[in-house]
């Protein structure tokens, strides 16, 4: 899991598998594989950094190099 910032503050825990496309339109916008769509206040980049990491921390990576 990783957390983002809605954009009332609060902070959110959200499977990034389940993460389909993120568009930025000014917000940063999730768009999740079940239709939904999470506004939050972090960038993409951090977004994807944070991805990243969470992916580190599992042990995504060893199947994909």
């Amino acid at each position: 899991m990783i957390t983002v910032t809605r954009l009332d503050g609060k902070e959110y825990l959200i499977n990034p598998h389940q993460i389909e496309s993120i568009e930025v339109h000014p917000d940063t916008t999730l768009l999740m594989l079940s239709g939904k769509r999470v506004i939050v206040r972090e960038k993409p980049e951090l977004i994807v950094d944070r991805i990243v990491e969470y992916r580190r921390r599992i042990g995504g990576f060893k199947n994909e190099e």
